[in-house]
């Protein structure tokens, strides 16, 4: 007869436990990333109905500091316009359709 091994206790937790954020800092990112979103969307609504009926489905890169935008078919290339001009800011991606939406559930 085979003898079996003992079975290892599943670990639970955290590989880093004091890597942690607190909630706090969560909050606090969380509401950063909501006003940045904000900021971005507004420009987006503003130039929507301008770019929408010729460039249904392309993709607007939109950073929000300056109020510049980036337009092209590919998410990336537009995601790379953006870089270039502004390497070191943050800009947020939208489709230019309907909802603004850019990936599928």
């Amino acid at each position: 007869m085979t003898e079996s091994t003992a079975k290892q206790p599943a670990r639970r937790g955290r590989i880093f436990p004091e890597h942690t954020l607190p909630p706090e800092e969560l909050a606090r990112r969380k509401a950063e990333q909501e006003i940045f979103y904000r900021r971005c969307r507004v420009i987006f609504e503003r130039v929507r109905p301008e770019y929408i009926e010729k460039n249904y489905g392309w993709y607007i890169a939109i950073e929000p500091d300056s109020g510049n935008f980036f337009i092209d078919e590919d998410i990336e290339v537009a995601h790379r316009k953006a870089l270039q001009k502004y390497p070191n800011a943050k800009h947020c991606v939208f489709c230019l359709n309907e909802s603004g939406a850019t990936g599928t559930i």
